[in-house]
């Protein structure tokens, strides 16, 4: 891959053809350059309003929600935790509430109030240290992305092997566990153990050529991020105000099942008294249920958006300079006039999951038909997913409609020589093994003095902060896409706004199979 120029330099714009699979090159003029593909940048000024239908469609499921919710609230019924005390009256062919039925009284004795005690605190102290932590991780990367990754690569392995032998040495001696797990049993699951070990190791020596360029892609990443380390508590209060949005659909859920009466039901000559909910409820709970998952999706996307704006504009600003307002203004662009757009990724990315999920489930299908639906459909995600993949990024540095930034996307890596698939998936896996061995760490150094509890709040000590680190991780991975789509845009104008960052991402290959541009040393980072 050749190096990028200046911009005022060039006179010939050279473009290649889409066609061409030996990166041959067809020589256009800037005018006609111009033409063909219009020159891509940041928008900072007022973008229109893009795909406003899906908008629109989405405010309507919203409010329907909340407005069928209202009312399941003012007409649910109170004797929904009451039909066990009705009775059946054959004089009058209906249910009677029996007067002398007292309330049923629930008794909750505390068990276990010390691991009660020592979980929560667990909770609380990991909860606060858990950012700490993670500022410190990202101040690492960002200085010594090499020395924490080599230094925890060989815990890649040594961590399940422990866990694996410590799990067989202590059932064994257990003689609830040995009973419950026999030696045969035990001694497969040490295998499968040592074969997920294997596969790691696998994993590692087939991109060790690779890790150089992945540890200064981790730190371009993580530099990036720390110049706008707001990001971090937007994306934590969007998560917030999701959860918020949530809590009162859940009560509309919850009141629209008391919407119904209490009714006889026969059965085999024999009248009782059944709980039989209105009709329009199961709707009403489809319609709750798609909102929220709806929902959901596209503030998945809203934050992929928010991120992209920030760290496009961080990109695109000359060095020395300060940008300010650059969180402030991809909120109002991505709540505003692309609001229509995220609304239709996460509806898309929505539908494209749940029939992932559904090809994914058809194991025990067999057949020539069988087989070829499932490769179609397959093909067909795997094509979404090519065309997808930047697509969000693309729009929220361009302010372009969805279908119109996918176009685009894919023309300009095409056109540039970039993959649409693969930027450097090394570093995910790389930076989720980080994340797995400090968690584990603090796991094991937090739960080592809390006696015969002390599994489960090394364990819960461990989900918190892997679920913190890893988001971290989330927003990285989106810094690193960001920054390849900001790349691109620079290739394609002939301009290095980022100059460390061109020396290496121009050592990115072409394709999964291209190894030329990986045995190249970047200039520096």
């Amino acid at each position: 891959m050749s190096g990028v120029g200046n911009s005022s330099s060039a006179t010939e714009a050279f473009l290649p053809s889409i066609s061409d699979k030996k990166h041959q090159w067809t020589i256009y003029t800037d005018e006609e350059a111009l033409v063909q593909y219009p020159a891509i940048s940041f928008l900072h000024g007022n973008r229109p309003f893009r795909d406003l239908p899906f908008c629109l469609l989405f405010l309507l499921f919203v409010i329907s929600t909340f407005a069928f919710g209202i009312f399941a609230f003012v007409n649910h019924n109170t004797y929904f935790n009451h039909v066990s005390s009705f009775f059946f009256d054959p004089t009058t062919s209906s249910c009677i509430l029996n007067p002398s039925s007292g309330s049923v009284t629930l008794n909750f004795t505390a068990s276990s109030s010390f691991l009660k005690r020592d979980l929560i605190a667990t909770f609380t102290v990991t909860l606060v240290f858990a950012f700490l932590i993670a500022l410190g991780v990202l101040w690492l990367l960002k200085y010594y992305a090499k020395h924490i990754v080599y230094t925890c690569l060989p815990f890649f392995v040594l961590i399940p092997a422990f866990c694996g032998v410590y799990w067989f040495v202590t059932c064994t001696l257990k003689e609830q566990c040995s009973h419950a797990f026999p030696l045969i049993y035990r001694i497969l699951i040490l295998l499968f153990v040592f074969l997920l070990i294997g596969i790691i190791i696998w994993i590692i020596v087939a991109n060790m050529h690779r890790l150089e360029l992945t540890i200064k892609i981790i730190q371009v990443a993580s530099t990036a991020l720390a110049h706008n380390l707001w990001l971090l508590v937007v994306i934590v209060l969007l998560t917030l105000g999701l959860l918020l949005y949530f809590v009162p659909i859940v009560g509309f859920l919850v009141f629209a099942q008391r919407n119904g009466e209490v009714l006889p039901k026969d059965e085999d000559g024999e009248y009782y008294c059944a709980w039989k909910q209105d009709s329009w409820v199961p709707a009403y709970f489809a319609l709750g249920i798609l909102t929220m998952l709806w929902s959901l999706a596209s503030l998945l996307e809203a934050q992929v958006y928010v991120i992209s704006g920030t760290i496009a504009q961080w990109y695109f600003t000359p060095e020395g300079d300060n940008p300010k307002g650059c969180i402030t203004t991809s909120l109002r662009h991505a709540f505003g006039p692309s609001a229509g757009t995220i609304c239709f990724s996460g509806l898309f990315m929505f539908i494209v999951r749940i029939v992932r999920s559904i090809v994914d489930r058809q194991h025990g299908s067999s057949g020539i038909v069988n087989l070829i639906i499932k490769w179609f459909a397959n093909f067909v995600l795997s094509t979404i997913d090519f065309v997808n993949k930047f697509t969000i990024n693309f729009a929220a540095i361009t302010g372009e409609a969805y279908c119109n930034s996918a176009k685009m996307t894919y023309e300009l890596l095409k056109r540039n020589l970039l993959s649409a698939i693969f930027v450097e998936t090394v570093s995910t896996r790389i930076m989720a093994g980080i994340v797995f061995v400090v968690s584990t760490a603090y796991a094991i150094v937090f739960g080592s003095d809390l006696g015969v509890d002390s599994y489960f709040v090394a364990l819960l000590a461990w989900l918190v902060l892997i679920t913190v680190l890893g988001f971290i991780v989330h927003v990285l991975d989106n810094v690193i896409d960001t920054i390849y789509v900001c790349y691109a845009i620079d290739k394609d104008k002939r301009e290095v706004s980022k100059p460390d960052v061109h020396e290496i991402y121009v050592l990115l290959p072409i394709s999964r199979t291209d190894r030329s541009s990986l045995s190249r040393t970047p200039m520096g980072v």
